[in-house]
């Protein structure tokens, strides 16, 4: 993440002081109720819970998989999130559920379950404390920032830090490790890969698990923090060179983020390069391929037009209007690249990586393989607005789901990634 849509300074700032400076609601389209479904819907708050080790401890309580326990999107940790989860099984298994600061609440019968992606988007209130720019000027530049965004229609649609890990950015590390086939390297980059800001204790652990030999006297000391690296030791103990079962000891929707997460490290490359050439976000150039909205305004992704000399003037109209976008490939074992200058973009990056799409698909692991898809470059939100205090000031905002709020506040703090 090279460009910002905003020229303005930054008003710096720490997000996620408290849990309660970021709240994200989930604006969800939930499950019809149906009285003697298999399913209990039900609406759970969480503060500074890290959704798969909650749904881990949630199994626990119920005393099932936590394959029964289903959720629309992954939240943030340091934060409170309130969301839909489905779980197979009846309200009174739910109710056994009993974890500190976790709430559920509007329990329900459901027809069906939910999966990832099953939400609309979701709503955020955030606060940005510890402000480095002068107070007196703070008021000002997010005002600039808001005025800026608004008539742009929208942010630069990156893939936020925590896509790729925040403290421990190592997601499309592992992702990069399984497209090249390097099933071993990925485990290990899994479970050894640290960074200076990651807590002593656990960068102490990954460096003596770096040596294979000494798993079995070290597997009972890897601490509850890193416990789906333990997963993978425990199976590589019981099944020693099975590495794709390593990776398959991961949660379902882990195992996909790896390769996920890579192709979002090319869109990113990708989309800085289009900005560091001057190329428009919100206005089609030739070449380009626009995505429509439905009704509902969710992008057709099964419906690309490419941008030509014929249809440019009715493009940019749609793109203008909202009702279409601009987007740029996330590079997968299938789909078209665009042309012109953003294809000859996407090719470079690409070429410079040596990838092909074959590369996408990963023999053993289908939860790895991923076919790619377009991303719109701008991302849209709703109902932004701002309330300033002495050296903090609060952003609410709603976001279409797969987009980070996180993008949007770097607009405005420009700060160290940490800060996030």
């Amino acid at each position: 993440m090279r460009n910002y849509l905003c020229d303005t300074d930054g008003t710096g700032g720490h997000l996620k002081t408290l849990p309660e400076d970021f709240i994200v609601r989930e604006i969800s389209d939930p499950p019809r109720e149906k009285p003697n479904g298999d399913y209990t819907i039900a609406t759970v708050t969480a503060r500074n819970w890290e959704t798969n080790r909650m749904v881990r401890l949630m199994s626990r309580c119920m005393g099932v998989s936590r394959d029964r326990i289903g959720f629309a999107g992954t939240k943030d940790k340091r934060a409170v999130t309130t969301q839909l989860m489905s779980f197979y099984g009846t309200p009174e298994m739910v109710a056994k559920i009993d974890l500190k600061d976790v709430t559920i609440e509007n329990v329900y019968r459901g027809a069906r379950g939910l999966g990832i992606g099953d939400l609309i988007g979701n709503d955020f209130e955030i606060t940005v404390r510890d402000c480095s720019m002068d107070p007196a000027r703070i008021k000002e530049t997010v005002e600039t920032n808001t005025s800026i965004i608004r008539k742009t229609g929208g942010f630069p649609n990156y893939f936020g830090v925590q896509r790729f890990g925040s403290v421990r950015p190592v997601t499309h590390l592992v992702g990069e490790r399984l497209v090249r086939g390097d099933i071993e390297g990925a485990v290990m980059t899994y479970i050894c890969y640290s960074t200076p800001e990651e807590e002593e204790e656990l960068r102490i652990k990954r460096k003596e698990l770096e040596d294979v030999s000494r798993w079995p006297e070290l597997y009972s000391t890897i601490p509850a923090k890193m416990s789906f690296e333990k997963m993978m030791v425990g199976t590589l103990l019981s099944s020693p060179g099975d590495w794709k079962s390593a990776i398959e000891a991961a949660p379902p929707n882990l195992q996909m983020m790896f390769t996920h997460a890579y192709q979002s490290w090319l869109f990113n490359e990708m989309l800085s390069r289009r900005m560091d050439a001057g190329m428009p976000l919100n206005t089609p150039v030739e070449g380009d391929i626009i995505i429509p909205l439905d009704a509902n305004k969710i992008p057709q992704h099964e419906n690309p037009i490419l941008t030509t000399s014929k249809n440019i003037d009715l493009v940019t109209r749609q793109c203008r209007a909202g009702r279409a976008f601009v987007t740029i490939t996330l590079f997968g074992s299938d789909g078209d690249l665009a042309e012109g200058e953003m294809g000859e973009i996407e090719r470079k990056v690409i070429e410079e990586n040596k990838l092909s799409h074959e590369d996408f698909v990963i023999p053993g692991l289908p939860r790895c393989t991923s076919k790619g898809s377009r991303r719109e470059i701008i991302c849209p939100l709703k109902n932004l607005d701002y309330e300033i205090s002495d050296e903090s000031y609060k952003l609410r905002f709603m976001l279409p789901k797969g987009n980070y709020a996180t993008c949007l506040l770097r607009e405005y703090m420009k700060s160290e990634m940490r800060d996030y």
